[in-house]
């Protein structure tokens, strides 16, 4: 068999595989390290990835696991393979008509990674490109191109179109969207030899249409909601209503993963709070703790971690982050010494705060506060952060650098609110604005790395200082910092990006704030006090008008 290849070849790049440390925010790093230093930065992990006995990954992105349980429906078990990059070679031959490949973050050009390679040079590729380069353009694919079709689908496949690789890269399909219900048509006509598109969309799927999966993910990933609905215009998934999956799907997905080794289960959606949700957003306490519960009690799941979640439910039912903590806590991977639960371990997040300023919030992302209004979102923010931090919840929080219109006052705001969560316990990533397509600012011009002011770039190294003070407190890594700042200042970032990051990098680099203030907009010296303060309470308006519930899409 292994001469001849299977029929069907699925495959995913290893650092998108990567289970390094159970760690989502680790796999997410190597869209923005630069691949050439890859080794001397010890990043170097992000192939080793564990293979089956058979020479079959043991573990892909759970969007190609989705794929194989779908395409499980029409063809035999050993018509289909799934495996990495080394070795495709196995399972590519004379017999093989159609390979699929996975595409999460191809060309690292998204929000939370598009800038941090570029700052080790303009053209470094990160290792996320660089793996999905050699993954793409395997000797085995190119030597048998002649009799199979390539197709490429996730949710980075965007990417490729918006750099005109298709067919540089020989790609035959590429697949947008949500590909529940255009996947199986497109390879039994790919796999008996049809005519296929050149480009398939595909659209939020019904519930019925999103299968159980047969093997393990990457990370243990478990969805546990599609969709948003709060109507963000940054975002696609945001102007999609949001659909849960039926509780014994969820508990049967984890099953697998446990079957298979994964001790871990991390629950996937694109807001926690909206899993069993009421009317008009209304978090289902009791639905998310018997979900949580379930979970924990598979047979060999001794860990569950979160994806994403909005911070204002949080601020509307505070008792929901307790009711929570049992599990999200107690069986979370991470420890910090600021916790206080009794091993230090804490709950991460992923929490999408994108702005400060008031006005750019409600002209793009009005939604996420609701019930509160816009201009409530600063004391939602500190509030929901205070929340959080109590129940030993410490999230991973982005900024959005550079939306549409963002003036020096719209920075100074997002500034101000960063100073008041100067001691919070978190992690802040500040991202620079891309205009994603399938989403209502995708005409929109991005944000530039090399045209940042300097009130954008002392936002940027701002966050970076709070992350490097509040993870690495280990005196000697910060002395290896701040000898590495000015030399990196020097060396490289000046001539790349000129002298508006100089200050604001020597603040990364711990120089003194008495140098510092007179130089830059916050002073975190005595001289200076938060000028937001975190409210006591955050009152709910009586009366939320109708329009500022965003337009859903099916």
């Amino acid at each position: 068999m292994a001469d001849r290849g299977r029929r069907i070849v699925l495959a995913a790049s290893d650092s998108e595989s990567s289970e390094y440390m159970r760690s989502a925010w680790r796999q997410m790093l190597l869209a923005t390290l630069p691949a050439r230093y890859a080794r001397v930065m010890g990043t170097d992990w992000s192939s080793r990835n564990e293979i089956a006995g058979d020479g079959q990954a043991k573990y892909v992105p759970n969007g190609l696991r989705v794929i194989e349980a779908l395409l499980l429906e029409d063809f035999p078990p050993s018509d289909i393979v799934v495996c990495y990059a080394d070795q495709l070679a196995l399972f590519v031959g004379d017999d093989t008509r159609v390979v699929g490949i996975h595409a999460h973050n191809p060309l690292g050009i998204t929000f939370a990674t598009d800038v941090y390679a570029g700052l080790s040079g303009r053209d470094c590729e990160p290792v996320n490109a660089a793996e999905f380069r050699r993954l793409i353009l395997h000797p085995a694919l190119q030597r048998h191109k002649h009799h199979l079709r390539l197709i490429v689908g996730g949710p980075g496949s965007w990417q490729i179109e918006h750099k005109n690789l298709q067919d540089e890269w020989r790609i035959d399909c590429l697949v947008h969207g949500e590909a529940e219900e255009v996947i199986r048509p497109l390879f039994r006509d790919a796999a008996e030899g049809r005519p296929i598109p050149r480009k398939v969309e595909g659209h939020s799927p019904r519930l019925e249409s999103i299968p159980a999966i047969r093997h393990r993910s990457t990370l243990g990933v478990v969805e546990i909601t599609r969709g948003c609905g709060r109507g963000c215009q940054f975002c696609s998934v945001a102007l999609r209503s949001g659909k849960s999956i039926p509780l014994a799907q969820i508990v049967e997905n984890a099953r697998v993963q446990a079957a298979e080794g994964a001790d871990a289960i991390m629950l996937t959606t694109e807001d926690l709070f909206l899993y069993e949700q009421g009317p008009r957003f209304q978090t289902n306490t009791p639905a998310l703790r018997r979900m949580f519960e379930a979970v924990a009690a598979v047979d060999g799941v001794r860990y569950v971690g979160l994806t994403h979640g909005t911070i204002a439910p949080v601020v509307v039912e505070p008792s929901v982050v307790e009711e929570l903590s049992p599990v999200a806590v107690g069986r979370s991977v991470h420890r910090h010494p600021a916790s206080t639960h009794p091993e230090h371990r804490y709950a991460m997040m992923f929490v999408g705060l994108e702005t400060g300023s008031v006005r750019l919030f409600r002209q793009y992302m009005k939604g996420k506060s609701y019930p509160f209004r816009p201009e409530q979102w600063p004391d939602v923010v500190l509030k929901g952060m205070e929340i959080m931090n109590k129940a030993n919840w410490f999230p991973m929080c982005t900024f959005i650098i550079g939306l549409p219109g963002e003036t020096p006052a719209d920075t100074r705001e997002s500034l101000d609110l960063l100073h008041a969560l100067k001691d919070a316990k978190w992690c802040v990533i500040p991202t620079l604005f891309v205009p994603l397509e399938e989403t209502r600012l995708e005409k929109k011009q991005g944000a530039r790395v090399a045209e940042l002011t300097e009130l954008q770039w002392e936002f940027f190294f701002t966050c970076w200082r709070y992350n490097l003070d509040f993870f690495r407190r280990n005196p000697w890594v910060h002395l290896q910092f701040n000898v590495g700042v000015p030399l990196y200042y020097y060396m490289i970032g000046r001539r790349l990006f000129g002298p508006s990051m100089k200050y604001p990098l020597l603040r990364f680099g711990h120089f003194p704030e008495s140098f510092l203030r007179r130089r830059l907009y916050l002073d975190f010296t005595d001289h200076m006090q938060p000028r937001l303060r975190t409210p006591a309470v955050v009152p709910v308006p009586e009366h939320t008008l109708p329009s500022h519930l965003p337009i859903l899409e099916d």
